[in-house]
């Protein structure tokens, strides 16, 4: 047996069938429920054509059909796409086309904007859709022939309800062998802008991101290990997972729960809401919390000292960040708030898995550098010439991963070539491009990446694609977009703009403008107006000049 997904969650639900798997707001299901409703959406994705390594859209907030839909996808060896509920069309149309979708699953809300993406007519392998009921007033007939254009005349015009597909389906699918190297793919924000499919190996990325049955032990050697690693009922963990599953931060948390037999509790939040979140942990008593930097913890900290008693919260022995750092300040107040917790900041990127722990926002000698965290495995920073630098090397390198690390990037073989490189000696390292440097006791610190993208709240965002949206605005003559500090959300958008002669620009009508065009993370937050954008003596935009007008 190989290190698939499906292979390894079909061991931890044949080992556990009666405990509980997910929990969704008023949903709840058990490994063996879960297992079977997997096996017919596998089995209705073959029987409408899906073929092996198709790629299969999820377009939803959390919800036990969004589990379902996954190991459904990876049952029938097809591979699931996530898709941003706070896409924008062009956004979400270059995803769905970029990524090559034959099958669409999506709750009823968004028929609106899949109608939209449909019209465009440039996303023409898409064939099949399969409607999630959300409340939303149903609406029998929503693509018409006259919606699609000159789309495929064989695409199923009527999408097919979720559940009937389920009620239509067996419970069971056996597919040709399985394969470690069936694919997992997750879409990330790119340098381009738009975002990029990182490809990986599914024995890769379990070992890499999903613990490889080995969080506090040795990884294991072989799938049967895993139902020897799953603990008794008493000791099991139980996360809630206050991220979206469209992010590769929520899905590592929620495959790391499944593989180790435990319950992973999802937020099915629309905004977010401290105390609805407190009310969770109150009724559900999560070991674990999973979130995403100062933007999700500082709220509930937050909440916890105006109110410290309104809700029963010990049994939190954990809070884990990925995704995004957490500040030294929002750790103390974590600390402060959840005495039993250890408070577990992660460091890491869809590129390159889990790489380490952070310790500290201080070099190791003193003073603010950056993040510093302790390598993991295959971690290291190279110099130029790809080789590893020593501790105690004041050089800057690139923080970089060897050993189990993505195939590249979905149809972009110039963008997998500048990330994925070989060292003299044959060895492939993924390089995302952080800057980091080796402090003298051998930890990391990392110094932010070469890019200068911005991390907003774990969202990861490209002044490239922003500065292209402002620029559209017929009164912007040029403008250059960094990131500056935030005490909730780690970064924001800032905005340098040079108005067209004659010109009155406002930060609301530059809002307004950008909203139509990108997600409204990506929004920029601040303003500054300026005579001349600065430019550095090669005549690039000056980013550091441009963040000390902030």
């Amino acid at each position: 047996m190989a290190f698939n997904l499906a292979d390894l969650f079909e061991i931890v639900a044949s080992t556990v069938p009666g405990r509980e798997a997910v929990i969704a707001g008023d949903s709840r299901i058990n490994y063996g429920e879960l297992n079977e409703r997997a096996g017919r959406f596998a089995r209705h994705l073959r029987g409408a054509g899906v073929q092996i390594g198709e790629h299969v859209g999820i377009y939803a907030w959390n919800r036990v059909e969004w589990v379902e839909a996954m190991v459904g996808c990876y049952k029938a060896r097809t591979v699931p796409i996530n898709l941003n509920y706070r896409y924008v069309l062009p956004e979400l149309q270059h995803v769905v086309d970029d990524a090559d979708l034959v099958a669409l699953v999506y709750e009823r809300a968004f028929t609106p904007m899949v109608e939209s993406v449909l019209a465009s007519g440039q996303c023409a392998k898409l064939r099949h859709l399969i409607v999630l009921e959300d409340g939303t007033e149903v609406i029998d007939h929503p693509f018409g022939k006259g919606s699609m254009g000159d789309a495929d005349p064989a695409f199923n015009v009527e999408p097919v309800r979720f559940e009937v597909a389920m009620e239509e389906s067996a419970p069971a699918y056996n597919p040709e062998d399985r394969s470690a190297d069936d694919l997992y793919v997750i879409y990330t924000g790119g340098t381009t802008g738009m975002p990029k499919g990182v490809m990986w190996r599914q024995e890769d990325i379990f070992f890499a991101a999903m613990g490889g049955g080995g969080w506090g032990s040795a990884p294991i050697t072989a799938p049967e290990e895993l139902a020897e690693r799953i603990p008794d009922e008493d000791s099991r963990m139980s996360t809630l997972i206050l991220g979206p599953l469209m992010h590769g931060n929520a899905q590592w948390a929620l495959w790391n729960a499944f593989f180790v037999g435990g319950i992973a509790i999802l937020s099915t939040q629309r905004h977010y809401d401290p105390e609805g979140i407190w009310q969770i942990v109150d009724r559900e008593h999560p070991l674990v919390i999973a979130l995403v930097g100062d933007a999700m913890a500082r709220p509930l900290v937050n909440f916890l000292e105006l109110n410290p008693h309104a809700y029963d919260v010990s049994s939190v022995l954990a809070v884990v960040s990925g995704g995004a750092m957490l500040s030294k300040a929002v750790r103390s107040e974590l600390e402060l708030q959840l005495p039993r917790a250890r408070i577990l900041d992660r460091f890491g990127a869809s590129e390159s898995g889990a790489q380490g722990a952070v310790v500290d926002d201080e070099a190791a000698g003193g003073g603010f550098k950056g993040p510093r965290f302790v390598m993991g495995e295959g971690t290291a920073v190279l110099d130029d010439d790809l080789l590893p630098l020593k501790p105690g090397d004041d050089r800057v390198g690139r923080l970089a991963r060897c050993g189990h690390i993505p195939v590249g990037y979905y149809k972009d073989p110039i963008k997998t070539a500048k990330t994925f490189l070989s060292d003299a000696a044959g060895i492939r390292w993924a390089v995302p491009g952080d800057l980091a440097t080796v402090e003298a006791d051998g930890t990391i610190t990392v110094l932010g990446r070469g890019s200068a993208s911005i991390n907003s709240g774990g969202e990861k965002i490209f002044p490239e694609e922003v500065e292209a949206a402002l620029k559209t605005h017929p009164d912007v003559f040029a403008a250059v977009v960094v990131g500056i500090p935030d005490d909730n959300y780690g970064q924001r958008v800032a905005a340098v703009v040079c108005p067209r002669a004659g010109a009155d620009l406002s930060l609301e009508q530059l809002q307004s403008h950008c909203r139509d065009l990108v997600a409204g993370y990506k929004v920029p937050r601040v303003l500054c107006l300026v005579q001349e954008i600065p430019l550095t003596a090669s005549g690039k935009p000056d980013i550091q000049a441009a963040r000390a007008l902030f």
